[in-house]
């Protein structure tokens, strides 16, 4: 594929999420199954709640990582300079879109290079795994790294959307091998992600086996990217396959406790459809260390006001976590990983 046809691609999708119904059909979250504890006497103070964490050595000031979603494309500039200031801002995690095609077309870097703006955010570059069968490998996972001085790698799994894509890459054949050697050749942590359809235990568990550092189970419920493709489709039958799968995939509810039962230890965010900052404490209390949303910032970003508006956002996500974790008698965060979390249907 052409780096001109890669960039028109990343504008489409910035399009799409903004201007279409590309919500998951047929399939929730699982969240609204579930209820916190309340605590009418929770003998905390909420201006005492400490929602803080370290990871990959970098202190975050809130479970929150503002989840890949751009780049490589002119207007993907701007909205990342926006999340990237609102991270700093709020001492909270950004990834980037997929680096692909700033790696094929060396102009496009400065749409993800964001550093100056977050100078001590816990940056994540990112490459979608499927390339290291399309001819990427270890240097341009490095150069990926080395554009935006990210602290970790995402290599994210998105079979679903490149298998409905008109020009997808689909030999998935060979990859745990390749993300493996990845693993043990980078220099920094590498965390695997799907795009929403969610990473069940097996597969988490392979990734961890092979030297993967953390998992983002990216549950389905949230966007469909299965959807955002059928709107790119032009072709009736395309557009049909795409639909069948507008309700495929785990849960985000489920893929967090299925790999978090399975990896105690593991590094795990929870995404895929959080959209407040209750379901933020949800994803932390089924056992998610942090909590990643994408779609309303980017709304934010580009239809709201930019920086500030995303600030605003973030700001209303960790202040109803706060509430939650005192209302539920949390007064931390590995409170709140302890807290007895019940479903309701």
């Amino acid at each position: 594929m052409g780096d001109e046809a890669t960039s028109e691609r990343k504008s489409d999708h910035i399009r799409i999420v903004l201007n279409e119904d590309v919500a998951a059909k047929g399939i929730v979250t699982g969240f609204a199954h579930y209820r916190l504890p309340h605590h009418a006497l929770p003998e905390l103070d909420l201006h005492e709640i400490d929602t803080s964490l370290t990871l990959f050595g970098k202190r975050l000031q809130a479970p929150l990582l503002i989840s890949s979603m751009t780049g490589g494309a002119g207007e993907a500039q701007n909205i990342n300079l926006h999340l990237a200031e609102a991270a700093e801002a709020l001492g909270v995690a950004l990834g980037v879109g997929s680096q692909r095609a700033a790696l094929m077309q060396g102009g496009l870097a400065q749409t993800y290079q964001v550093r100056k703006r977050a100078p001590h955010a816990l940056l994540l570059a990112n490459l979608g795994a499927v390339q290291l069968n399309y001819g990427f490998g270890i240097d341009e996972c490095r150069r990926a790294v080395a554009m935006i001085e990210a602290d970790a790698l995402i290599l994210h799994l998105n079979v679903l959307q490149e298998a409905v894509q008109p020009e997808g890459n689909t030999n998935f054949k060979g990859l745990l091998r390749k993300i493996e050697h990845v693993c043990r050749q980078l220099e920094v942590p590498v965390i695997a992600k799907e795009v929403g359809n969610g990473i069940g235990a097996d597969d988490a568990r392979r990734l961890v086996e092979v030297g993967v550092q953390a998992i983002d189970v990216a549950g389905a419920g949230g966007t469909s990217w299965s959807e955002v493709e059928r709107f790119r489709n032009s072709g009736d039958r395309g557009q049909r396959v795409a639909a069948a799968f507008a309700g495929w995939g785990i849960p985000t509810a489920e893929a967090i406790q299925e790999v978090r039962t399975a990896l105690p230890n593991i590094t795990l965010i929870g995404s895929g459809g959080v959209r407040s900052g209750l379901d933020v404490a949800k994803c932390i209390a089924l056992g998610a260390d942090l909590a990643g949303s994408a779609a309303p910032h980017l709304v934010s970003a580009v239809e709201q006001g930019g920086t500030d508006a995303v600030i605003d956002g973030l700001q209303a996500f960790i202040d109803t976590l706060r509430v939650a974790m005192l209302c539920s008698g949390a007064g931390n965060l590995a409170a709140l990983r302890q807290t007895p979390i019940h479903r309701v249907n």
